[in-house]
């Protein structure tokens, strides 16, 4: 367990309070872990600049969130408060990963371009809402681009050179109409 305060920049993103539950300080948190209730068993949580750590226990789940009390937090009022505090752990405090796998927040920040070179922006987050990961690109000429986490549309990654070569799907990169009629 890591109990000085952590790098900012090697926290790894983890999970966010959504919300109280209850009168006696309960939080709902959306859990970012491969199996969601393994959230606590990472030890101390921290907020993103590191500068705060949170004990949380996992207490149940409603509405695939979590439930979960934080050491100090006993009211309702004070859980509220938290709502938003995003939850980070070092990267020291992750298991370490094989060759060519790695963590949803290295990609953040990686250029994307197509095969073909063209860049297209830079990936902003990784989310899921269920039908699985999907990649958010912002930046670029194209505003904001959702594309499906899956090989055939995101056939490499390379972390030394910073880049992330995506495979649009059909139509992903084609300006609407009234787009181009407005910038004539």
């Amino acid at each position: 367990v890591v109990s000085e305060k952590p790098n900012p920049a090697n926290l790894i993103f983890l999970g966010v309070v959504t919300g109280a539950k209850g009168v006696r300080g309960e939080l709902r948190i959306k859990s970012f872990t491969a199996v969601q209730e393994d959230l606590a068993a990472y030890g101390l949580l921290w907020d993103k600049a590191g500068r705060e750590s949170y004990s949380v226990t996992v207490t149940g789940k409603i509405k695939g969130q979590l439930t979960a009390t934080i050491k100090g937090v006993t009211s309702r009022t004070s859980a509220e408060a938290l709502r938003g505090v995003e939850l980070f752990i070092p990267r020291e405090s992750l298991p370490s990963l094989e060759q060519n796998e790695f963590y949803h927040s290295d990609l953040i920040g990686l250029k994307v371009v197509t095969g073909d070179g063209e860049p297209l922006g830079m990936v902003r987050a990784v989310d899921n809402y269920g039908a699985g990961d999907v990649i958010e690109i912002t930046g670029g000429s194209y505003k904001s681009l959702m594309v499906p986490f899956k090989n055939e549309f995101v056939p490499k990654i390379d972390f030394t050179a910073g880049i992330l070569v995506l495979n649009p799907p059909d139509g992903l990169l084609k300006v609407p109409e009234e787009r181009q009629k407005g910038s004539e």
